[in-house]
């Protein structure tokens, strides 16, 4: 493992054994880049080399536009997303894959909440990427079913994975109580557009099992 850092992100690259393999970059809350890799090793993924970034301004770095805080102990998102996007391709990048082996075979974008529904945001913003993971993604997010079908993404992606736990949207509140019912109908659109797309539920609330969880979208998206 590798790790540098850019304009204040942590970025850790974990290279694949064979050249040409695939980069998978995965936004991090927790810096989890290390347990997801553990994860991978020991779950048979298929080769790749992983690029975890850490350090995000969560609730800006990962918000495609404003929103306004969803409880009471919530911040405010304050949508920094294609602010961002612009460091992770011109900056991120081109940095940590200097450090894999060969030109990669294609480029995935994967995260977990939040960083879930900036995977699927930035397929409408760069044609970078083509597979994405967005594990228990916040697609509970004001607007952004509307915004995906109108905005398709500028490359066809190979396929597109989502999960959320079964717990997830069991709560009284009005934005997170959508989570299921957007993600399905995110998940159908897509798969409606003929684009390989999977939804699978987890056992558990928002919280369980973050580290494997995430493995599973990304063996998911490797295998394929």
């Amino acid at each position: 493992m590798a790790a540098f850092v850019i304009e204040g992100r942590t970025v850790e690259v974990f290279p694949g054994a064979v050249p040409g393999s695939p980069v998978v970059y995965l936004n991090t809350c927790e810096q989890e880049g290390e347990a997801v890799c553990r994860q991978l090793r020991a779950g048979g993924c298929p080769d790749l080399s992983l690029v975890a970034v850490g350090g995000l301004d969560w609730s800006r770095d990962m918000a495609p536009w404003d929103c306004p805080p969803i409880s009471a102990k919530a911040a405010p998102c304050t949508g920094g997303a294609d602010e961002y996007l612009a460091v992770l391709l011109h900056r991120i990048m081109p940095a940590a894959e200097q450090l894999v082996p060969g030109s990669p075979a294609w480029r995935g974008i994967a995260g977990y909440s939040l960083g879930g529904l900036f995977a699927v945001y930035a397929l409408c913003r760069t044609d970078v990427f083509a597979r994405a993971a967005s594990v228990s993604g916040s697609l509970w997010f004001p607007g952004i079913g509307g915004y995906l079908s109108a905005h398709p993404p500028l490359r066809r992606p190979d396929c597109i994975y989502f999960s959320l736990g079964d717990r997830e949207d069991r709560t009284r509140n009005p934005f997170l109580r959508t989570v299921r019912q957007n993600t399905e109908q995110i998940a159908a659109f897509y798969a409606g557009q003929g684009v390989d797309t999977v939804f699978q539920l987890n056992p558990g609330s928002h919280f369980r099992d973050v580290p494997q969880r995430t493995a599973a979208g990304l063996r998911w998206m490797a295998g394929r």
